[in-house]
């Protein structure tokens, strides 16, 4: 059984389309999605939790149907989004004691190390917190009610560098257990770049590419030429050219590189960058 299957997935807004998503995260693994802002990451996430109604396609969530057992699936989905959606007049210790009555599953233990792991006060209200405080709230209660699926809406928008590793962090602790999964969206590539096992690519509400990361690491690769240089090279396998007044900056699959021509590995964030300059 796989954590999340997503087939055929449509939804249309005035002025933008989400059309024809196809998504499978397997169990035990962590998928980051990435796109700019308004790509349709928050929407897709929405889609999930039954949150808006899609025009087509299906979701199933831990090999159900979302759309006729979200309610069932609350017990075992941990969410955190942009709006955390905690009343501002509750402390965190307060937020406990009503989530033990929300969650059948409630770990109050677990709630409380996470508290103090996140450096989180008991007894200050949520309006008095900051933006990086109220996303690890957001975080410590997604991750107490034992849930076997986490949606993530940029959890670690607002957070330090140190803050975002150490999350970083639990987000891999968590599906060290094989019944754990992840989907993670975020424009902090570089968080992703070191937790995913699969990244998904999302542009102007279109996939552009969802493949295992190490595998796309390890098929691109930049090389570096001058203008005269680029002759050499067939442009039918160009996969993204920059011409700058210092040379030639190419990206291609390995495979396809001349062997008289060194290339440098390419990080998730370029591959990005060059593939949404492509779709433009």
């Amino acid at each position: 059984m796989n954590a999340l299957e997503i087939k055929d997935l449509n939804k249309s807004f005035s002025g933008f389309s989400l059309e024809n998503l196809n998504l499978t995260l397997p169990c035990g693994c962590i998928m980051g999605l990435i796109g700019e802002n308004g790509a349709g990451k928050s929407t897709t996430i929405r889609l999930i939790l039954d949150m808006i109604r899609k025009d087509s396609g299906s979701v199933t969530v831990l090999g159900k149907d979302n759309e006729k057992n979200i309610r069932l699936l609350k017990e075992d989905i941990g969410v955190v989004t942009d709006e955390i959606g905690i009343p501002e007049c509750l402390t965190a210790k307060q937020v406990g004691k009503i989530m033990k009555h929300t969650f059948k599953n409630w770990d109050s233990n677990e709630y409380s190390r996470l508290l103090k792991k996140l450096s989180l006060p008991d007894n200050k209200q949520f309006k008095e917190f900051s933006r990086g405080m109220k996303m690890k709230l957001g975080i410590a209660v997604a991750m107490s009610h034992n849930a076997k699926l986490l949606l993530l809406d940029e959890p670690t928008s607002g957070l330090d560098p140190v803050v975002r590793d150490e999350v970083v962090e639990m987000f891999y602790d968590f599906t060290r257990d094989e019944d754990h999964s992840i989907l993670i969206s975020s424009h902090i590539v570089s968080d992703l770049e070191k937790l995913c096992d699969y990244i998904a690519f999302l542009h102007k509400g279109k996939l552009l590419l969802c493949e295992e990361k190490d595998r796309l690491l390890s098929e691109y690769g930049i090389v570096h030429c001058t203008a005269e240089q680029l002759s050499e090279f067939d442009k039918n396998l160009l996969k993204h050219k920059k011409e700058t007044p210092y040379g030639v900056e190419l990206m291609l699959l390995r495979k396809d590189i001349p062997d008289t021509f060194k290339f440098s590995p390419i990080s998730i964030e370029e591959l990005f960058v060059f593939m949404v300059k492509e779709a433009r």
